[in-house]
């Protein structure tokens, strides 16, 4: 089947990256608190909190973090980073990488020589860096913090406390299906003869294999083990269709806000940044696909201490709530939730009713079969 021109095929990749990490960060804010949210990122400042903290440690201690950059770099400076730094007098200094950098980690650790402490990464980043044999992260051991303790389960593992919930979700212009039904689910997508429109998919086998497969009446529980061959034929219908195949999240950004495309299956944070930029843009949460990203700490940093130290800090649920005013967090705390006014809960990944027909990314299976799926994604995508 002839497709739409595009550039080269896909270079193998080793990451599940769905959380926009290293793909072109840029501004998130919350819709319809534009103003609030111009101000906010102009002039944040640290915020107070009614914490009586203790350390041992000298002033002069510092931790490197690596994270998204962007806004988040800057809400993590007024939230996390500046407050942690005057409770303990241990600095933090956010860095951000390209891409989930699991082969910097692996090259630190191999050589003890370490730029950062810890980082913020997916589930599927944790497995690649501790399920070959070798450990390339410490374990954290605060499972029974009272505060790390309320995370739910499934935000957590040995490796990593679940701090941000990413989501690819379909979104669309409502100028585009003004006097018109809108499209509400991954079938609707693929449904070009009752909601024609020029239509974007991510260039990537991650999240567009569980996309095709919803689309094709799988149900969101039953989506893994993925089946390769019965997504691929439902890619095949959709195929001719597709005007874009994107690869960045900044391309994402501005085919939304200039109208290019009608419909996109899109990261949530993109979608939300063009609405907070005025594009007429609306959010499917219906079988969103979500994954989770971690703090992590690098295997055998000699700031391990401070990083669990902090790690601890920025888990409580208000200080979670205060990341909303610059965009909308997908908070791992539930308890966070009581913090945040009802107009700006819902428009977060982990809102209750955008959970509900959510499908959460299975990193066991992405790490077993991600060669596989690259290999015929990138065979499938030339044909």
């Amino acid at each position: 089947m002839k497709r739409k021109p595009f550039a080269s095929p896909l270079d193998t990749a080793d990451i599940h990256a769905g959380s926009d990490a290293g793909n072109d960060a840029a501004s998130l804010a919350q819709p319809g608190r534009r103003t609030a949210m111009k101000t906010a990122l102009v002039g944040a400042a640290a915020v107070a909190f009614p914490f009586v903290w203790t350390s041992s440690r000298a002033a002069t201690k510092r931790i490197v973090v690596r994270d998204d950059g962007g806004i988040y770099n800057k809400a993590y400076d007024a939230v996390f980073y500046k407050p942690f730094a005057k409770a303990t007098g241990i600095e933090v200094v956010g860095v951000q990488a390209n891409a989930e950098p699991t082969a910097q980690i692996k090259s630190m650790v191999e050589a003890g020589s370490y730029t950062w402490d810890m980082a913020k990464i997916s589930q599927p980043a944790i497995l690649l860096l501790t399920g070959g044999g070798k450990e390339y992260l410490e374990r954290h051991g605060l499972e029974s913090d009272p505060v790390i303790s309320k995370i739910p389960s499934q935000y957590m593992s040995p490796f990593g406390v679940g701090t941000n919930i990413y989501s690819t979700v379909l979104a669309y212009r409502t100028d585009a299906f003004k006097g018109r039904k809108a499209p509400a689910s991954w079938a609707d997508l693929w449904n070009v003869k009752d909601f024609p429109g020029r239509r974007a998919i991510r260039k990537y086998p991650f999240d567009t294999i569980e996309e095709a497969l919803l689309a094709d009446g799988v149900a969101p529980g039953s989506v893994y083990p993925c089946d390769f061959d019965r997504a691929f034929k439902s890619l095949d219908k959709i195929a001719k269709h597709v005007d874009v195949w994107w690869t960045t999240g900044a391309q994402l950004e501005q085919m939304l806000g200039s109208g290019e495309v009608d419909m996109v299956a899109t990261w949530a944070s993109r979608a939300q940044s063009a609405q907070a930029n005025g594009a007429p843009v609306e959010i499917v949460w219906n079988q969103n696909i979500w994954g989770c990203d971690n703090w992590s700490i690098l295997k055998g940093t000699p700031n391990a201490g401070a990083c669990r130290e902090f790690i601890k800090f920025v888990s409580d649920p208000k200080r979670q709530a205060e990341l909303t005013k610059f965009f909308p967090a997908g908070m791992t705390q539930p308890e966070a939730f009581n913090y945040v006014k009802p107009d700006v809960a819902k428009h977060c990944p982990t809102f209750p009713e955008n959970m509900k027909s959510g499908v959460q990314i299975n990193a066991k299976f992405w790490q077993q079969n991600q060669s596989v799926a690259l290999e015929r994604f990138n065979r499938w995508i030339l044909t």
